[in-house]
């Protein structure tokens, strides 16, 4: 069987056929200059501020968010943290419009379409297997035509999260961290001015977590979209937010600033105090 595939396009899999052991190479395609840098950060947009007002979310008998009320001004990075079931994601999800409040309102301070300015980085990369890196980060490239500039696009973006030298390979031999860097490099491809992020280090080694961690925060800085990690780890929450909000049993139980200089010194006494205060909350007992 014959198969053609461009860098530059967004391919389905061929009927009938299936991807087991080692992935299988198919010919480079020509790589487009890359935009001017400048170009390109001239062009970032600035985060979209948003507010839930009164949002309560049921699932049949079981309400998973009661009257939840929280303001996040454009361009925070804001950490959402609690106990499995307390209704972190469904806050992502409702953010993101792949659900809907049973009550109260949502508002985000744009004229776009919530499609068009949000995006979402699970915890599984959720990558193409059939199609090359350069490819899967042009999944998020659908508003622009031109082939060679999108691929030009994806190389760009790639080179941002240190995967230049990877466009061409298939998914399947990258690491762990090298796949999520390919998800956060397509989940930006739009200029999102609201970047979701649901546990997306979750399942990384402890230094690679700390280098992604490093990594989204620079491309946070630089870019400046509105962020909403959702986590388990609090010195995750208090290394990379400016504000740290503790759902429990559906509402906000505790809402802190973090209000310390970047970079911020890991294992630092401040954080530490941070952290303390956070767990003496989450875990119901002096930390």
């Amino acid at each position: 069987m014959n198969i053609a595939v461009r860098d530059t396009d967004t391919v389905a899999p061929p009927a009938g056929l299936r991807f087991e052991g080692a992935p299988f190479f198919l010919p480079e395609a020509k790589s487009a200059p890359l935009p001017a840098p400048a170009a390109r950060e001239a062009a970032a947009p600035s985060g979209a501020a948003f507010t839930f007002k009164g949002v309560r979310k049921a699932f049949g008998p079981k309400t998973v968010l009661h009257g939840l009320d929280l303001h996040v001004p454009a361009g925070q990075f804001v950490a959402v943290i609690g106990k499995s079931g307390c209704g972190k994601s469904t806050l992502l999800r409702l953010l993101t419009g792949l659900d809907a409040p049973t009550a109260g309102t949502l508002e985000i301070a744009s004229t776009e379409r919530r499609a068009d300015i949000t995006r979402v980085m699970f915890q599984e990369p959720r990558l193409l297997p059939w199609a090359r890196v350069a490819a899967n980060v042009a999944v998020g490239l659908s508003h622009m035509r031109d082939r060679r500039e999108k691929h030009a696009a994806a190389l760009s973006l790639l080179a941002q999260v240190g995967l230049s030298d990877r466009a061409g390979e298939w998914p399947a031999v990258l690491s762990g961290g090298q796949r999520q860097r390919v998800a956060l490099a397509r989940a930006l491809a739009s200029r999102p001015r609201i970047l979701a992020l649901d546990e997306p280090l979750g399942a990384l080694d402890a230094l690679t977590r700390i280098e992604m961690q490093m990594l989204l925060e620079r491309i946070w800085l630089k870019q400046g979209f509105t962020a909403v990690l959702v986590t388990h780890d609090v010195a995750e929450a208090v290394a990379l937010a400016d504000r740290v909000v503790l759902i429990e049993d559906g509402a906000i139980a505790l809402d802190v600033e973090v209000p310390l200089p970047r970079p911020r010194r890991r294992g630092s006494p401040e954080l530490a105090r941070l952290e303390g205060i956070i767990l003496e909350q989450l875990l119901g007992a002096p930390a």
